[in-house]
């Protein structure tokens, strides 16, 4: 049986934000060469694509359009990196 969606936008942002910790811990050399080369998207399309599928499949659809996988993303993963010497910044 499969578990209940999230509705309730507290815990939606707890799951993004877990997700998006995930990526940045797993991905961290990748990420910063991505910054560097301004190719973050495409470098990370594929962890990027399963996390959204991931939490897609978590929250309901009025939850997912509120977008908090896109900013748990910048927060979690992009802005942590603000120090990074890159031309994009």
């Amino acid at each position: 049986m499969a578990p209940a969606l999230i509705d309730n936008e507290a815990r939606a942002q707890q799951l993004a934000r877990a997700i998006a910790s995930d990526i940045q811990l797993y991905n961290k050399q990748k990420i910063e060469e991505a910054l560097k080369a301004d190719t973050f998207f495409d470098a990370l399309q594929e962890e990027l694509s399963e996390g959204r599928d991931l939490f897609r499949g978590r929250v309901t659809p009025e939850l997912f359009r509120k977008n908090f996988y896109d900013r748990a993303i910048v927060d979690r993963v992009i802005k942590p990196m603000a120090s990074l010497k890159t031309p994009i910044w």
